[in-house]
């Protein structure tokens, strides 16, 4: 776990807490957004203050494994102390996979979980710290660094390891203030999917499962008033605090087929990750339902849907059937009420649905609350193609 300081205002200690780790400093960004929004003359003056040098890396979309070598290539001599990543999910992504190879040197294809050798990290990764600018992946919190090779063989895979975990997790509310309102829509979408699977993976256990049924709430609560004034402070605060839970949980507990199809989709079309977990998740939840009542009708995950359904519906009362119902009404509430694109809108077909599907059974979902069968796969695609 990151040592996490959260609340308005916090980025402004970024110098100082860079500073715990010596004068130079690697900051990975975005694209262009940071630098042309109100926040980064005071971010520069804030490493000015604390005398940090930083060298500056940009990563305009998801990272790639070859731009992740090229960093490493750049800085491997510079004596670079503490890796600082400012941004949302790929630029956290790509600072903890920096970070990881900055000492060692080599390539990220050495490590990457089912594209290389995947030989064992030795490490020494150099010191990061994480600041996000969205609310959504919960980089901040995990240990993977997720990395993207676009195409028709492509993939999406993790580079993984616990020495990758952040040491410092800034988290400033903030930064959401100047989030296109299609990004707040897209990753709060992946930060409740997350929360949601965290609670029904077959890996949760009781301490993560207060935490994302805290985090359920706020998104709950923050999610749609965020997404309609993104001046609204108190929705910023709930959702960068939903954020930063379903990477904790997710980290313990694994996700799940939202997820596992998200792979896929995100590393044949150039879909954003959010954006297919929030398309997907009710559909998703509606056929994991369905198969566990006809395949597994005492399964635990049962009960633990209907507890989100009742979070939801905030009526406590409520039988297991109305609260099944009221959670896919919300699901599918919000995916229209956020206008999250359909899959068509990305470039894929019908045709492509047996190439996702085959593709789709990787970590995350081992972990979904049931097996599902190649044809409920499809049927999840087939209902937001």
């Amino acid at each position: 776990m990151p040592r996490i300081a959260f609340g308005a205002g916090v980025r402004s200690t970024v110098g100082a807490c860079a500073a715990r780790y010596g004068r130079r400093a690697l900051l990975v960004t975005g694209g262009a957004s940071l630098r042309a929004g109100p926040f980064w003359a005071e971010l520069e003056q804030s490493f000015a203050k604390a005398e940090v040098h930083i060298e500056q890396v940009q990563i305009a979309d998801e990272p790639s494994p070859d731009q992740i070598d090229a960093a490493v290539r750049a800085y491997h001599q510079a004596d670079i102390d503490v890796v600082v990543a400012i941004g949302g999910g790929s630029a956290l992504d790509a600072g903890k996979a920096i970070a990881g190879l900055l000492r060692p040197g080599n390539s990220v294809l050495d490590h990457l979980e089912g594209v290389g050798p995947e030989r064992p990290y030795q490490g020494p990764a150099v010191p990061f710290v994480a600041l996000p600018t969205t609310a959504g992946t919960g980089s901040e919190a995990t240990k993977n660094a997720v990395l993207s090779q676009r195409g028709a063989e492509g993939y999406k895979k993790s580079f993984r390891d616990e020495a990758l975990v952040a040491r410092d997790a800034l988290v400033d509310p903030d930064f959401l203030q100047t989030c296109p309102r299609s990004v707040l829509a897209a990753n709060g979408m992946d930060a409740l999917t997350q929360l949601l699977e965290s609670f029904v993976s077959t890996r949760s256990n009781p301490l993560c499962a207060a935490l994302a049924l805290d985090g359920l709430k706020q998104a709950r609560d923050a999610l749609l008033p965020l997404y309609e004034d993104p001046n609204n402070a108190e929705a910023r605060a709930g959702m960068a605090y939903a954020s930063l839970l379903s990477g904790i949980c997710l980290a313990q507990t694994g996700l799940g087929s939202v997820h596992g199809l998200a792979s896929p989709l995100g590393a044949f079309f150039p879909i954003p990750h959010g954006m297919a977990c929030g398309t997907l998740v009710a559909k998703a939840t509606d056929t994991n339902l369905s198969a566990m009542q006809q395949r597994e009708p005492e399964h635990p995950a049962l009960e633990a849907y209907a507890t989100v359904g009742r979070l939801f519906a905030s009526e406590q009362g409520l039988s297991r059937q109305d609260a099944w119902d009221a959670l896919l009404d919300s699901l599918w509430d919000w995916t229209e009420s956020l206008q999250l694109q359909r899959l068509s809108a990305w470039g894929v077909t019908s045709a492509d649905h047996p190439r996702i599907v085959a593709n789709s059974r990787g970590s995350s979902m081992k972990t979904n609350p049931i097996v599902l069968r190649d044809e409920e796969i499809a049927a999840i695609l087939a209902v937001r193609q």
